[in-house]
């Protein structure tokens, strides 16, 4: 292997989360790792506030780049705060790998309003493709990283990077016509990063289920959104938001700052889950 670390990454920072950071001094180990040759360049991902990466640059402007949700549904959104957070970064000087561009999946398959824009606007290109080509044409990266589970969406993705130099007046504005029809949709922004998962002292499913309420209050399919219910919650062994007990450490870790026990409760009435 190389014997390094390229870019090494302290993740997940924001909010309680940061504090581990500081009481474990991480940011004094990475650099020791940097003198030692083992690590080129250190940064960190981050969910939280555009106030308080703010600060950690501020605190720590050793750090070299920075790792950010930013997709064009989230661009705006009052909960992620994509574009003010990327811009606290550009005035820091600090260039950005972004993640979720495709917003866990959602802007590949977006509702049939958005995506007859997209059509409208060039017949022979993906959904997917406006998102990553959005996320691309922003400056100061180094990278935009989109998880993919198939040789097509590779394919897909390789395709719409290739030769590709930013988006012109007319694709920018295809783009923003989108954003804004997909922002008067009310689905829950659930990027199933199952952080949730990880602490629910019930093992309810909640992405899956989040996922399934997605379904019908996009397509209006109880039975679709039912069907989905069940392979992603019951087939994966996880609970039904039944179970939940409101105990709240789900929205203690979500960055997307959900109000997860609120969705829990809407999902059980909506999926025909009484007791």
């Amino acid at each position: 292997g190389a014997g390094y670390f390229h870019f090494y990454l302290l993740h997940n920072l924001g909010e309680s989360r940061t504090q581990f950071f500081d009481d474990f001094d991480m940011w004094s180990f990475v650099q020791e790792k940097k003198r030692a040759g083992l690590i080129r360049h250190a940064g960190f991902s981050f969910h939280s506030t555009p106030e308080e990466l703010e600060e950690i640059l501020i605190r720590h402007p050793e750090m070299e780049f920075v790792q950010l949700q930013i997709n064009s549904g989230d661009w705006e959104n009052p909960a992620v705060q994509s574009r003010r957070c990327y811009e606290v970064a550009r005035r820091h000087g600090k260039p950005v790998v972004i993640m979720e561009p495709v917003k866990g999946g959602m802007l590949a398959d977006p509702p049939g309003s958005v995506k007859a824009i997209f059509q409208a606007a060039d017949p022979h290109a993906s959904c997917a493709s406006w998102a990553l080509r959005f996320a691309a044409s922003l400056e100061g990266l180094i990278t935009v990283l989109s998880g993919m589970s198939s040789l097509e969406q590779m394919e897909d993705n390789l395709s719409s990077m290739r030769g590709f130099t930013g988006f012109s007046a007319e694709q920018a504005d295809t783009v923003e016509k989108a954003r804004a029809a997909l922002a008067r949709i009310p689905v829950i922004p659930c990027t199933t990063c199952n952080y949730c998962a990880k602490v629910c002292p019930q093992e309810i499913g909640i992405s899956g289920t989040f996922t399934a309420m997605n379904c019908l209050t996009l397509y209006g399919d109880k039975a679709a959104a039912k069907h989905q219910e069940a392979w992603l919650v019951d087939m994966h062994g996880r609970k039904r938001a039944a179970e939940c007990v409101k105990c709240g450490a789900c929205e203690q870790v979500c960055p997307q700052h959900l109000a997860i026990r609120e969705e829990l409760e809407k999902a059980a009435a909506a999926l025909d889950q009484g007791a």
